[in-house]
């Protein structure tokens, strides 16, 4: 007994691997240019067999009216077919047809035949028929050819003539083409693989060499990798997106790598200055009053200073825009909606100017920015000698202040994550309030700057994009 095989329960049976895109695409381009082929090989050949053997039965049709016009204007006979004189040639001529005169007794002339055609029952009718021009056609075998053949009356029992048509060497020459016309399918068959497959090759070429990039920034977390971005079709646009692709997240990680290592280094301080005084509180009950209350307030300061650098890193770090969606906004609601919350917390005085400018913005983002702007006013103008300004002015927001200004040499850098400027190193903050703002205007596709104030302060603020 033979053994078979059998898979257990609940196991598939591994799938053959499907071909790849080359193949496919090379099989899917000969099949196509193979169809396209037989279907007009198909169409020429029926074409061209309809138009000759239309022609064919036309000559037969012509001859055999002939030879009836010509046996009803006179009264011949058998024997006025026969001989170079006779009338076979003047009537057959111009025509691709043989004829050949029958006796009363449907027996072909000596000199008139052409053909061994044994005579049949309508051949001896029509050769003993009275009258003239009665016709009778069909088709006939002989030794294994088809022939066509019309029997036309002479009348007066004087027999009739025989015009035949042989259909053999037309459909010979219709094998032939027929033979021919497959023939030339398969050549072009053959020639659209080939070409299919060269097609393929420079499509998938270009493909495959992406999707090894792409296994390769997978397996191995390079994004420093060569991508193939040549072309103009789609394949060189896949090419070219997937390299921008490749440079965002390689920037993306940068930004990533100096976000925790300037976040480590800005903690340290705070952490630092909390753990010295976390040491002195087991002593605290044999500290003077007044040292005691100096303590933890610096605990509170710390505690809150590291607070706030936490919430801007976390605020900084976290992509909330995929959360928060573009809507449409009156620019003005928002500055003057975190005007009002800056105003409670620093008790400042905030004048707002805005037109009615309508953004595709979100909004959230666009008040943390706003805010941060005010925050920065008001803490380097503590004094309050006037009060902050807040300017928009179509996708421009301006926010103004007579504090002590920006030196110089911190205009380009006021931006920078954890930048702190001489003049602020002994205030609060973490250096990351204008940070967040520049990266608010970057999303919207717009810039910050800061410049100084005439008179006395800074003008800081951002543009919105189109």
């Amino acid at each position: 007994m033979t053994a078979r095989a059998v898979t257990a329960p609940g196991r598939r049976r591994p799938r053959l691997p499907r071909p790849g895109l080359h193949t496919t695409l090379s099989l899917a381009f000969a099949a196509i240019a193979a169809l396209v082929a037989v279907l007009i090989g198909a169409l020429g050949y029926h074409a061209a067999a309809r138009l000759i053997r239309d022609d064919e039965g036309a000559d037969f049709t012509a001859a055999v009216a002939s030879v009836d016009r010509q046996v009803e204007r006179q009264t011949l006979f058998p024997g006025d077919f026969t001989g170079p004189d006779g009338l076979s040639d003047d009537l057959l001529r111009p025509i691709r047809v043989t004829a050949q005169a029958l006796d009363p007794s449907a027996r072909v002339l000596p000199g008139t035949a052409r053909i061994d055609l044994p005579p049949t029952p309508a051949d001896l009718e029509l050769a003993r028929a009275e009258e003239p021009g009665r016709t009778e056609s069909g088709m006939r075998r002989l030794h294994g050819d088809t022939l066509r053949v019309g029997v036309v009356s002479l009348g007066g029992h004087r027999g009739a003539v025989q015009i035949i048509q042989q259909v053999g060497p037309t459909e010979r020459l219709l094998a032939a083409l027929r033979y021919r016309t497959a023939g030339l399918v398969a050549v072009v068959a053959v020639i659209a693989g080939g070409a299919g497959w060269l097609l393929a090759r420079w499509i998938s070429g270009r493909l495959v060499r992406l999707t090894t990039a792409a296994e390769l920034v997978a397996a191995s977390g390079r994004l420093d990798v060569p991508v193939p971005a040549s072309g103009t079709d789609e394949v060189g646009r896949l090419g070219r997106a997937f390299d921008r692709m490749l440079v965002r997240l390689a920037a993306a990680k940068e930004n990533q790598r100096r976000l925790v290592q300037d976040a480590g280094h800005e903690l340290r301080t705070p952490l630092t200055s909390l753990r010295t005084n976390l040491s002195v509180l087991p002593a605290m009950d044999r500290l003077p009053p007044a040292e005691r209350a100096a303590l933890m307030a610096d605990l509170t300061d710390e505690a809150r200073e590291l607070s706030q650098l936490v919430e801007e890193l976390v605020a900084l770090a976290a992509d909330h825009r995929a959360d928060e969606h573009p809507t449409e906004v009156v620019l003005s609601e928002v500055v003057r909606g975190a005007a009002a919350q800056v105003r409670r917390r620093s008790d400042r005085e905030i004048l707002v100017d805005a037109d009615d400018t309508v953004v595709i913005a979100r909004p959230d983002a666009l008040a943390r920015a706003v805010g941060n702007l005010l925050d920065n006013a008001a803490k380097f103008d503590p004094a309050g000698a006037g009060p902050i300004e807040v300017v928009v002015r179509g996708l421009r927001v301006e926010v103004r202040d007579r504090g002590p200004g920006i030196d110089e040499a911190d205009l380009d850098r006021v931006f920078d994550r954890f930048y702190r400027a001489t003049a602020a190193r002994s205030l609060p903050g973490s250096g990351l309030g204008l940070a967040i703002v520049a990266e608010v205007a970057r999303a919207h596709g717009g810039t910050a700057f800061a410049v100084n104030r005439e008179g006395g302060g800074a003008v800081i603020g951002f543009t919105l994009g189109d």
